[in-house]
């Protein structure tokens, strides 16, 4: 794959549960946080890796698509049994 292409590729998150977090990781030596977004559930999101963008995190469940496959995060955990 190009450098080109790794940009112009988009991905879609698909929140499966309220609160889901979805955290924009920056490029370069330090890598930080640089954007937030918190998805309800049904909420879409559709994004794409940029010159600026090197890493996305996800927290809580939802449904990931891009042109490589699918896959699914893991939901919040209950503690207690």
């Amino acid at each position: 794959m190009s450098e080109t292409s790794a940009k112009t590729d988009f991905f879609i998150i698909k929140a499966l549960e309220d609160g889901v977090n979805v955290i924009g990781l920056t490029r370069g030596t330090n890598t930080r946080f640089h954007h937030s977004e918190n998805l309800d559930k049904g909420e879409v999101m559709i994004a794409q890796f940029t010159e600026h963008t090197s890493a996305v995190k996800i927290r809580g469940k939802a449904l990931i698509k891009s042109a490589h496959g699918e896959i699914e995060s893991g939901g919040k955990e209950s503690t207690s049994e």
